[in-house]
């Protein structure tokens, strides 16, 4: 081959990989080489070079063709030493206000460890956050799960609370977020007595055979009153929370997410404005696309429009609730229960059907994107029948990406039609972590538990779907997804494969944090993959998930985050 036809073919080779080259303006801000980089791409492809301009990826290719073509004198060429270059992670369902509040600002009683804990260890936990409670103050904590507590669905309950405080008021969320527990004191100061009547909106609660509160709550609008009288905290610490929770989250490679209930804690209007104050003051490592909570919205609600914000921040979304947990036994199931053993208990909607199809139409023909929490079958039922309706004469209803989350009880039958429609799941893969064997020992049967965040069946179905955390309902850690749902290992020995029809590749688990789930949450056109044009939004990882063993990917360091080109700190 003569030179000059290697050169115009090397020529040739740049025109493709980068068609925004400019001979005046090819000078590259950043250069990474010198490790994999893995573009997730539509052809999953690897490639030796990356330059970013102006927050940027503006080429990929050969290292000597990138350099040859971006390097300039002022260019940072960074040696990736044999690490990873990859799309920063997509975390397409979480709650920063909430896991804020509940992580930074509260007793963190989580424990996604073995062993499981006991009331007594709890309670000792509990007193122990005692000494931190201020004169006047309410001890709050999240993260106890009694299906997660030994033994199996041990709970809380007022009497019990009352041995830690007679005199500080107590409240406690579940680790779902569905359910609380209060001691006698919290129920005194918040008025709630045995003949108070239950919340709208499938707020309970519990009482015993005689009638007597039990000190437990399902559902928020039950927490309302007690939250209602516990002390606020500051703008100031709140800012500092969420930052806080932020940064954490870019640890993890975490690069964009979803906050999937602005409004659900001190309203739409505050949560709004601290979002605003903290991406006015640059002082957030990761984008947001936010959907506002619909149980938190006033009648008539539009102050803010769908698309409102930028690329950092925008609001896309209005978000419900439509069942409960799973695990809580609140989920809303078309079949009982198997725990316990000849229960006739299947959950129950949070909504009437034509009470929160009235209510999706409202905002969807707004232009809003549409989310539903459907743990359960039934739920999931009322979810795709109300989209039904809404894209019906559409002729592309994939374009409103409409989202259904967890999908974790589910039917055959309701993947298909899901695919049909256009509709993406996005699933808490950490219930066939640390839930897998309590659903599949008893909450809800073999047959029923193998069927959980059915990722097979929708990827045979020629759909999408995405995995994230749901934080603070369990911790946010991409890499972890992948290895969850590559392996679909439960947790408690001895350790078990939950579905192994479920199971998909690395590489489409790796879309479902990356591309496919910036594309749930409309901004797979500025990053979820490495491509010419996109966002410089990076991760570097100690070694390439793709030639790593599925179960050790989760234990893969991240070691970097970049956003528009530039390192951002933790």
């Amino acid at each position: 081959m003569t030179l000059f036809l290697r050169s115009t073919l090397a020529a040739c080779c740049m025109l493709v990989l980068n068609p925004l080259v400019n001979a005046a303006d090819s000078n590259a801000d950043t250069i990474f080489f010198g490790g994999p980089i893995v573009t997730v791409n539509a052809k999953n492809e690897e490639v030796d070079a990356l330059a970013v301009q102006n927050g940027k990826i503006v080429a990929l290719g050969k290292k000597d063709a990138i350099t040859k073509q971006w390097q300039s004198k002022s260019t940072k060429l960074i040696d990736l030493k044999g690490q990873t270059l990859m799309p920063g992670f997509v975390e397409p369902h979480v709650h920063i206000m909430l896991t804020a509040v509940f992580e930074g600002l509260g007793l963190n009683l989580s424990n996604f460890t073995l062993p499981y804990d006991t009331l007594d260890t709890l309670s000792q936990k509990l007193k122990a956050g005692l000494k931190n409670v201020p004169p006047g103050g309410w001890l709050f904590g999240f993260g106890v799960d009694p299906s997660r507590t030994t033994p199996f669905m041990a709970e809380l309950t007022a009497d019990e609370l009352d041995k830690v405080s007679k005199d500080v008021p107590i409240f406690i969320v579940n680790q779902s977020g569905h359910i609380a527990y209060v001691n006698h004191k919290a129920l005194e100061l918040a008025g709630v007595t045995d003949k108070t009547p239950n919340p709208a909106g499938g707020g309970v609660y519990v009482k015993d055979a005689k009638g007597k509160l039990t000190g437990k709550l399902i559902e928020p609008p039950s927490f309302l009153p007690f939250m209602a009288k516990m002390p606020n905290p500051s703008e100031a610490q709140l800012f500092s929370a969420v930052q806080g929770t932020m940064k954490k989250m870019a640890s993890t490679g975490v690069t964009s997410a979803s906050e999937m209930s602005v409004g659900g804690n001190f309203g739409v209007d505050k949560e709004i404005a601290i979002y605003k104050n903290i991406f006015a003051k640059n002082a957030s490592p990761i984008r947001v696309r936010g959907y506002l909570f619909s149980q938190a919205l006033p009648a008539g609600y539009n102050t803010i429009k769908p698309n409102d914000g930028d690329d950092k921040l925008r609001f896309i979304g209005i978000k419900y609730i439509t069942d409960g947990s799973t695990q809580g036994l609140t989920a809303a199931l078309n079949d009982p229960y198997s725990y316990p053993k000849g229960s006739k208990w299947s959950g129950a909607l949070n909504y009437k059907d034509a009470e929160i199809y009235a209510s999706m139409k409202s905002y969807f023909d707004q232009g809003w994107q549409i989310s539903s929490h459907s743990n359960g079958d039934k739920a999931i039922d009322q979810a795709l029948n109300s989209y039904s309706k809404l894209l019906a004469g559409n002729p592309k209803p994939q374009e409103r990406r409409l989202r259904i989350e967890h999908f974790t009880v589910n039917h055959e039958s309701q993947v298909k039609k899901a695919v049909q429609l256009g509709v993406i799941p996005s699933f808490t893969i950490g219930h066939v972590n640390y839930w897998g064997a309590a659903f599949h020992d008893h909450i809800i049967g073999p047959e029923r538990a193998k069927r959980i965040d059915p990722a097979g069946d929708f990827k045979r179905a020629g759909g999408k779907f995405t995995l994230h955390s749901d934080s603070p309902v369990s911790n946010v850690g991409p890499l972890n997804y992948v290895s969850e749902e590559v392996t679909r290992l439960w947790q408690l020995p001895p350790q078990k494969v939950l579905g192994p029809t479920q199971t998909v590749t690395v590489d489409d688990a790796i879309r479902a944090i990356t591309i496919d789930a910036a594309y749930q949450i409309f901004a797979d056109n500025i990053v979820g993959s490495l491509e010419v044009g996109k966002q410089a939004d990076l991760v570097v990882l100690e070694k390439n998930p793709r030639k790593t063993p599925p179960a050790d990917i989760r234990n893969i360091k991240v070691k970097e985050t970049w956003i528009d080109g530039k390192q951002v700190s933790w």
